[in-house]
């Protein structure tokens, strides 16, 4: 049985402080250095009865705060001399997992030495059973590898106290239902279970039901309302789609690049960036050539490929160097990326749910975000869903012509890959003391840096690439050698 779902109010909730709270005066400072100030409405509605140690099933998408909600709870409930696994987080995808990890990280900061191990397919299972050996204090997976953890006895649960299962929606999308299940039997009766997901299907309503005892259900509306994203609909035969993106990204993505008269407005147009959403990897891998034949730098991101080079994608569009990212669902999960442009669907989604949460991707932290929508006449009864899903009418548009003088600016940031990561205890600050230091590039050539297990990858701007990769060569990082290339 779950309780009345609750509509909080956003302008009540949005201005409470974390300092209302039962956490300690250093988990506080650790907030606020952090920059969380107040609450969102997801974190007011579910952080008091999670702290209370009350199971809780949460509808909320990306970008709403769930991460922080759940993860302040789970390290509150933590015992650090105790160094045996107490909480357990399942993600559908490592990308999210790899999020979730870096976000518990920084909210853990002010509680001393706790260790928090990423547990994920696509990579050796051999270092993360080095690594469960030296023990940890939370598990942040993907079901299937958590599942084969436990199968080779190097995974122990039986101290587990907090339960996470993070867009479950999603997980259940993928077919982890029988992994979750089995997940679960390896757990202690006598714990808090926490159900994040985007969608309430029966599907997810029948998990909290075997998962959860009493669960508050909490319901917070979407953060990204009508006047934040700008939704604009074209109509295209279904022959002309994919030449269709181009246009689209010509007129609406990059269209201020033949204005650029000077610096400032050359630079905003070099960092404009695009989700474009497929329904099929097939699709995806179209679009993909399409576009970089028509000279945009562009890449593709679904099921087929490999960790390795799913790594490389994310790291190239996170970073700006590669500003546009073909992507299905499925592969997008997680993703939050900020300060987005636009998103593209280059077909629309089947479920209106999907629609909503692949335009969310944009106009975040008070931004205003595009999104635009190519629907061919065999799916007009998807868009009619879509509609009436929102309760508004749609903003029907022309195509833009294909005569669209936009040119197509080349990236400011390239990314240099370093073959060297987590493995080798590499940091950022190593990374960037290493190519910033005595005789040097400056530290406004360096970009964001993303560590990964076994490579890391740092962005420069195109005019410092060279005299970057001679540093690492000729110096290497923390006086050891490191191999170095441009992607």
């Amino acid at each position: 049985m779950t309780s009345a779902p609750v509509s909080p109010s956003p302008t009540s909730l949005s201005s409470q402080s974390f300092a209302s709270l039962p956490l300690s005066a250093a988990v506080l400072d650790n907030l606020r250095e952090l920059g969380y100030d107040n609450m969102t409405p997801i974190q007011a509605e579910s952080l008091p009865a999670l702290l209370a140690g009350r199971d809780v099933i949460a509808q909320a998408k990306t970008g709403s705060g769930k991460t922080a909600a759940f993860g302040i709870s789970a390290l509150n409930n933590l015992d650090p001399r105790l160094f045996a696994i107490q909480a357990l987080v399942l993600c559908p995808t490592r990308e999210l997992a790899d999020q979730v990890m870096q976000e518990l990280r920084r909210l853990a900061r002010a509680l001393g030495n706790i260790k928090i191990l990423s547990l994920c397919g696509g990579v050796s299972i051999g270092p993360q059973i080095g690594s469960l050996e030296h023990g940890a204090h939370v598990v942040v997976g993907t079901p299937g590898r958590v599942l084969k953890h436990l199968q080779k006895e190097t995974l122990t649960l039986n101290r587990v106290n907090t339960f996470v299962l993070d867009e479950a929606d999603r997980m259940l999308d993928m077919g982890f239902y029988d992994s979750i299940l089995a997940v679960n039997e390896q757990l202690p009766k006598r714990r808090q279970t926490l159900l994040f997901s985007a969608t309430y299907s029966e599907e997810i309503r029948g998990l909290s039901g075997r998962f959860q005892n009493d669960p508050l259900e909490v319901t917070v509306e979407s953060v990204h309302t009508e006047t934040q994203i700008e939704q604009q609909f074209f109509e295209v035969a279904d022959k002309n789609r994919v030449s269709a993106v181009g246009n689209l990204l010509r007129a609406f993505v990059f269209n201020n690049s033949t204005n650029a008269s000077d610096e400032k407005e050359k630079q905003k147009s070099e960092e404009k960036s695009a989700l474009l959403f497929c329904n099929t990897k097939q699709r995806c891998d179209e679009v993909t050539q399409t576009l970089r034949a028509q000279g945009f730098h562009v890449a593709a991101l679904h099921g087929d490929l490999e960790q390795r080079d799913r790594d490389q994608v994310l790291a190239q569009f996170s970073n700006m160097s590669c500003p546009l990212l073909v992507a299905t669902d499925v592969a997008a999960r997680g993703l939050d990326i900020k300060d987005l442009t636009a998103v593209i669907n280059v077909e629309l989604a089947f479920d209106p749910e999907v629609h909503v949460h692949r335009i969310g991707r944009t106009g975040r932290a008070g931004q205003v975000g595009l999104a635009l929508s190519l629907c061919a006449p065999a799916e007009a009864h998807r868009a009619l869903a879509i509609e009436e899903y929102l309760k508004q009418p749609m903003n029907w548009q022309t195509l833009p012509s294909t005569k669209s003088s936009s040119t197509i600016p080349v990236p400011a940031w390239v990314t240099l890959q370093i073959s060297g990561g987590r493995k080798d205890k590499l940091r950022p600050g190593d990374i960037l003391g290493a190519l910033t230091g005595e005789g040097g590039i400056a530290g406004t050539q360096v970009g964001k840096i993303a560590i990964a297990d076994l490579h890391a990858y740092v962005a420069v701007t195109r005019d410092a690439a060279s005299a970057a990769i001679q540093r690492i060569e000729k110096d290497g990082i923390k006086a050891k050698p490191f191999k170095i290339r441009r992607l």
